[in-house]
């Protein structure tokens, strides 16, 4: 039988969730942000809905964060499969939403469904400029 070698861990693993704290904040930020606007725009209703919208992709893409992290840190041969199912998973959850948000009378689903677009633009957008800016350690 043949052993199947097994790459080290890396020094600092740590590097994986870096950014996390970094991007929380700006979450945090454009929650508030979003909810401002929601109420000016719609009153109470639609405030809570954008502020929602960000929350629920704040938390869903940190959780395929830590996901991938700690998959590429304890079984790197893990890293693909499960990096494909917590994105589906967080897709269909987010669309699940923003379906049953469509059918619903409730004042504030056009606010959450432009929460959840705001959360997305603006995670994807200041992850990509961290990891352009801020290099993996050696």
């Amino acid at each position: 039988m043949t052993e199947v070698e097994v790459k080290d861990a890396p020094a600092n693993p740590g590097w994986r969730v870096a950014h996390l704290p970094f991007l929380t904040a700006v979450s945090f930020a454009l929650l508030l942000c979003a909810a401002s606007a929601g109420f000016l725009s719609g009153g109470a209703p639609s405030a809570l809905g954008a502020a929602l919208g960000v929350l629920i992709v704040t938390i869903s893409y940190t959780m395929s964060t830590l996901v991938v992290a700690w998959a590429d840190t304890v079984r790197p041969a893990l890293l693909m499969p499960l990096a494909l199912f917590t994105y589906v998973l967080k897709y269909s959850v987010l669309g699940l939403v923003l379906a049953y948000g469509v059918s619903t009378s409730w004042a504030g689903k056009n606010a959450l469904g432009w929460g959840i677009v705001a959360g997305v633009v603006v995670w994807t957008g200041v992850q990509a400029w961290w990891f352009t800016v801020v290099r993996r350690p050696k």
